[in-house]
């Protein structure tokens, strides 16, 4: 039989994909590309509890299918082709293999909620959860010329870490690689919502706070380093929304640290604002193609 060349449909198929942070909900549709094809956002207080949270990611997941459906049946004259699944990212720590949340930092009540079987439930479609940082890092491993190995660095209303190495997300069995944030770097420092003193995270974010973006960088690029001699890893790839407000500052004050211990990584802002949500939907679209 003489060869035949084979095209991806991308309309065949769409996964959703959802971040859901401390104070923001983005829901996005994803073809078999990973191309965003709709995409939905609303504020969201993480803290109202379980109930209220899922019943908004309910609603905007439906209100986004029945947009596209509109949509592609009014360009296409037909049905949008099926949603496989829905990919959940939020705060951790979480096990992503049950699909459960645990003590997220800042607001413990979600530790032992059942999500994913709630949401599967809810919604009935497959659903993953996993680490906002985990998706994010995931996404990025996915797109051409990625590097090998890299930390996946993100600083938003929280702060934390993806990690890949040999290509492949590092989550550990019980989700906790890349908790960034919650390194100690200052005894006896300020208290954490984790219940630690002198995090990664709350001088960073207090640094922020202040208006202060240069020391900000500095502590970031402490983290980063310590990944780095850590880990070996090739690239450090910085994202989230207070890194995006000012990437230069955050990337040149990285790059600073790593420089001055001579550590030889490079830098760069390499996510945009829909990062998480896009990593998100691979958690649906990477088993397909065996990813």
């Amino acid at each position: 039989k003489p060869r035949t060349v084979l095209r991806l449909v991308p309309s065949a198929g769409y996964a959703v994909g959802v971040h859901l942070d401390r104070d923001e909900l983005t829901v996005l549709l994803a073809d078999l590309t990973g191309a965003t094809v709709a995409e939905r956002r609303r504020p969201l207080d993480l803290g109202s509890g379980a109930g209220p949270v899922l019943g908004a990611v309910e609603s905007e997941v439906r209100a986004l299918l029945d947009r596209a459906a509109d949509t592609d049946g009014a360009e296409a004259g037909g049905a949008p082709g099926a949603v496989v699944g829905v990919g959940v990212a939020m705060p951790g720590p979480l096990d992503h293999r049950a699909g459960v949340p645990g003590r997220v930092t800042g607001f413990p009540a979600w530790d032992g909620h059942p999500v994913r079987d709630e949401l599967a439930r809810r919604l009935g479609l497959p659903v993953v959860l996993d680490k906002d940082t985990n998706a994010a890092a995931l996404g990025l491993a996915l797109r051409p010329a990625a590097p090998g190995s890299f930390a996946y660095v993100h600083l938003g209303t929280g702060l934390g870490a993806g990690l890949v190495l040999g290509g492949a997300p590092l989550r550990g069995d019980r989700t906790g690689a890349g908790e960034l944030g919650h390194q100690t770097v200052q005894l006896d420092g300020p208290p954490c919502g984790c219940g630690g003193r002198g995090c990664l995270e709350v001088l960073c974010l207090a640094a922020v706070a202040r208006g202060d973006l240069g020391e900000a960088a500095r502590i970031l690029g402490t983290g980063a380093a310590n990944l780095v001699r850590l880990l070996d890893i090739d690239q450090v790839l910085l994202g989230g929304r207070v890194v995006l407000a000012a990437p230069e500052v955050f990337a040149d004050g990285v790059r600073a640290v790593l420089a001055g211990l001579g550590l030889p990584a490079p830098v760069a802002v390499a996510a945009g604002p829909r990062a998480v949500a896009e990593g998100a939907a691979w958690l649906i679209l990477g088993p397909i193609f065996g990813q």
